[in-house]
């Protein structure tokens, strides 16, 4: 609102009150001709002459509400911001491509008989017309049947084509009619993204079908350790809301591609605290293409087998490391054994397993330091066999650096 000091409102006053007399005089002015032409009009019996342009201009005109033009106001009935055009092209084009995963599980009744019973809930992808979907693993884990929702409500039958636990991504494919029409949404490139930049959640939070939430990347590269206690690297973090049911739904970049699979929160209530993470594009395409072609990922393997250190092993062996894998036994002949990897030589029980203590313990791969098994699979997550990983390690209380060409995993 506009504040008056009291000369200006005086003032004001004044000039209001001026007018008001003019147009009393005016309009008296006007009365007054009037009066005299009717009158000379009587005593005559003829009618007046038309006043000229210049008479005429000299008598004031009182506007009356017929007379008073209003500028037109025109209302956009429609009208939305840069923004808002952007978030409704995005859901508009990409929800189609978003499903509802539902499962079935088997569980037993009161009288130990094996019985199907809802499981879980969660969203995915379609990647391929011919009925890929991408989601992730905790999502179909456990299912004896896995359902899967369009957004023309009709509802599939899926299988699992093949997952991967060390990125939590997995694949199912269904069927579609020949009549169908998928539209399956473009992988964006993840590698450039940037902090600040806006990102885009379509998922089913609480069953709640095909629901888009709106943030920002808040982070890059963080390192995640998941439900079933695996490390995944590079995980985009986004404070775009993230609930339960989103898990295996797109992230999304302003042009509707997907650089991102929402995959779990950091919560304490179990629900969204603005704190998300999303496994990236560049993963899921390489551990995709693996899934669709083998039905698993094909990695690189270091062949030998190894022991998480714990305060008990690192006490009794006497060592003089914190952390890191204890190299047990190498495979003869195997990769690690040609690189020069070393074994234990000391059996002991341990648990219900014989390990051998002794061995190289394996503390860095490449420039990933490594203190946990969790660590050591996380680091060669993204080798492919034939990669050459450089691999650090502690050997009678020396560091050794040492060379290995990663195998193929073999097949189960």
């Amino acid at each position: 609102m506009k504040l008056y000091s009291r000369s200006q409102f005086i003032g004001a006053l004044v000039a209001a009150v001026i007018t008001t007399a003019a147009l009393a005089v005016g309009l008296t002015a006007s009365i007054s001709y009037v009066r005299n032409i009717a009158a000379t009009q009587a005593a005559t019996g003829s009618h007046p002459e038309q006043p000229t342009e210049q008479e005429a201009l000299s008598v004031p005109i009182i506007p009356t509400e017929k007379d008073v033009s209003l500028p037109t106001v025109v209302v956009d009935a429609v009208s939305y911001t840069v923004e808002e055009q952007q978030n409704i092209s995005v859901y508009e084009r990409c929800s189609p491509s978003v499903v509802n995963i539902n499962t079935k599980v088997t569980g037993v009744n009161w009288f130990l008989e094996p019985v199907v019973q809802d499981g879980g809930s969660g969203s995915g992808a379609i990647i391929d017309r011919r009925g890929y979907i991408l989601t992730n693993v905790h999502v179909i884990s456990g299912a004896s049947q896995i359902y899967v929702s369009l957004s023309d409500g009709t509802q599939y039958e899926a299988t699992v084509v093949g997952q991967d636990e060390e990125s939590d991504l997995a694949v199912i494919q269904f069927t579609p009619p020949p009549d169908v029409v998928l539209t399956p949404i473009p992988f964006g490139d993840s590698t450039n993204l940037r902090v600040g930049q806006k990102v885009i959640a379509i998922g089913n939070p609480f069953g709640l079908e095909r629901t888009m939430t709106t943030g920002i990347v808040s982070s890059l590269g963080r390192p995640i350790r998941n439900g079933s206690g695996r490390i995944i690297r590079n995980m985009i973090q986004t404070d775009s809301a993230i609930n339960p049911g989103n898990s295996g739904g797109p992230l999304l970049d302003t042009s509707g591609r997907m650089i991102g699979i929402n995959t779990m929160i950091y919560s304490s209530s179990g629900s969204s605290a603005g704190v998300g993470f999303a496994v990236p594009a560049e993963t899921a395409v390489r551990v995709v293409a693996d899934l669709m072609q083998y039905g698993r990922v094909n990695r690189g393997i270091i062949q030998a087998s190894v022991v998480q250190l714990n305060n008990t092993i690192i006490q009794y062996a006497g060592l003089d490391v914190r952390g890191g894998v204890l190299v047990s036994q190498t495979t003869r002949g195997g990769n690690a054994d040609t690189a020069g990897l070393r074994g234990g030589t000391q059996a002991v029980r341990y648990g219900r397993d014989t390990i051998y203590l002794g061995g190289d313990i394996i503390t860095q791969i490449d420039d990933i330091a490594v203190s946990t098994i969790a660590e050591y699979y996380s680091a060669l997550e993204s080798k492919r066999p034939g990669d050459t990983v450089t691999l650090t390690v502690r050997r009678k209380k020396q560091t050794v650096t040492l060379t290995v060409l990663l195998a193929a995993q073999p097949r189960r």
